[in-house]
């Protein structure tokens, strides 16, 4: 019997625009990481993206960011299997480790859910209806939510050896689902 947290059962949401944000983000923390300031153009265009969501957007974009997690969850746990590594013993401690060390934008009870979010794409089960059973999103989840997408791409990235890996991958994604 399929589990209701199965992926088949998930809303897609906007794919798209939560690339966008997780991109940005990421191309924000190379650019800091080698002394180059953030481009605020860049930045403000981000913000205005966000500021011009309606609320269906908003849940489209949270959707979005959660099978962003999935798919990159999902690559992980391939390249894992590979190796003959388990990607929730493997990845998942140096994630929550990433996100203790971030006080200001993951406070301490938040983190439980999102490395719940990893466990439960890494098991091959859509985060958001994993999520959905204990309830309805909360504010102080929004940052969190992203910046777990944004250190999982980035991690995905130093797996692969390569800045644009995380972007690249999701991007040729959208493309083969549109082509189908």
């Amino acid at each position: 019997m399929p589990s209701p947290c199965d992926p088949r059962y998930a809303p897609v949401g906007d794919v798209g625009a939560a690339l966008m944000m997780v991109d940005s983000r990421l191309k924000s923390v190379y650019d800091s990481s080698t002394g180059t300031d953030p481009d605020p153009a860049r930045q403000q265009m981000v913000d205005q993206f966000a500021a011009s969501l309606g609320p269906t957007g908003l849940d489209d974009l949270l959707d979005g960011t959660c099978t962003l997690i999935y798919t990159l969850m999902t690559w992980l746990r391939a390249a894992c299997e590979d190796h003959g590594k388990d990607v929730i013993e493997y990845s998942v401690p140096a994630l929550v480790g990433s996100m203790r060390v971030m006080r200001k934008t993951f406070r301490p009870e938040v983190i439980p859910t999102m490395a719940g979010l990893l466990v439960a794409a890494g098991t091959g089960l859509s985060p958001n209806l994993w999520r959905a059973q204990h309830g309805d999103w909360t504010e102080a989840e929004m940052n969190p939510l992203e910046a777990t997408a944004v250190l999982l791409a980035e991690h995905v990235n130093r797996i692969a050896d390569d800045r644009l890996f995380a972007t690249r991958l999701i991007t040729e994604a959208l493309a083969a689902a549109d082509q189908d």
